[in-house]
């Protein structure tokens, strides 16, 4: 598929480390977990803050402002105050390049 763009090469991911990108003028917030890279919209649904500023684990992130987690398998929230989801985006990886999809929101 031709919708996917580069975000950043796969060295520059460190673990459970949130990695904030701007592609097509979404701003998208990278994480390496778990063996897997997941891409989650940046913007806590909650509050209008940036996700990638916030702590990872188990497979969820947590905005750093009132605490919201959200999976980052599916952008669900699974603790208050947020109750709606943030959009999450395919990935692929091609050698040491992450490629993301920010227009087929899933």
């Amino acid at each position: 598929m031709s919708d996917f763009v580069k975000a950043c090469a796969l060295s520059e991911l460190e673990e459970d480390t949130p990695k904030r990108v701007e592609l097509d003028g979404t701003p998208v917030s990278l994480v390496k977990t778990e063996g897997e890279v997941f891409a989650i919209n940046d913007i806590c649904s909650h509050a209008n803050v940036s996700l990638s500023e916030g702590e990872v684990e188990d497979c969820h992130i947590e905005c750093w402002l009132h605490g919201s987690s959200f999976d980052l398998r599916t952008g669900k929230p699974d603790s208050l105050p947020a109750t709606r989801p943030v959009p999450v985006y395919p990935v692929k990886i091609e050698g040491d390049d992450v490629l993301v999809s920010v227009t087929q929101e899933s």
